[in-house]
């Protein structure tokens, strides 16, 4: 259906059967409602922290410093599962860099590879972007005999 403009001459681009289905874009047009979506560093090393903790030997994330004030965190109730992992993310990419405590004894070369796979399946599928590397620092090793049981502290500790 060609329509008649003011001028005599017909224009068939202005026919309702001549545009493009709702939900696809001409060349060089929007899709209805399509926008930027904008993901903070802060969400993919909450993601790649969840999935490294999901790992089997891993007993915690961060060095000394950043465990001392996680432990300070859940005595609040307020755990940070970015602890320990931090990411350098681009437009499409993103490198990440986990700190580890191992348990005692576990292959340390499998739990990493483990960390591997589990933070680039959780970031690709999650967050959408391509994980270019995932690197894997093995900072200490928990021995079970390095927990202490739960008892009174002594005066003598408390000065």
């Amino acid at each position: 259906m060609d329509l008649i403009d003011t001028n005599g001459t017909a224009s068939s681009s202005k026919s309702p059967r001549n545009r493009a289905p709702i939900g696809t874009a001409l060349a060089g047009e929007p899709l209805p409602g399509a926008g930027k979506t904008v993901i903070n560093d802060g969400v993919v090393a909450k993601v790649a922290g969840l999935a490294a903790r999901d790992v089997n030997g891993v007993h915690a994330l961060g060095g000394g410093a950043a465990r001392a004030l996680g432990a300070i965190r859940e005595a609040m109730n307020n755990t940070d599962v970015s602890q320990g992992v931090s990411v350098e993310v681009g437009e499409t990419q993103v490198a990440v860099d986990v700190t580890i405590v191992a348990e005692y004894p576990v292959s340390l070369q499998q739990v990493a590879s483990d960390i591997r796979s589990n933070v680039i399946a959780a970031v690709e599928d999650l967050v959408g972007l391509e994980v270019t590397e995932v690197n894997v620092t093995i900072i200490d090793i928990h021995l079970p005999s390095d927990e202490a049981p739960d008892a009174e502290p002594t005066k003598a500790a408390l000065r």
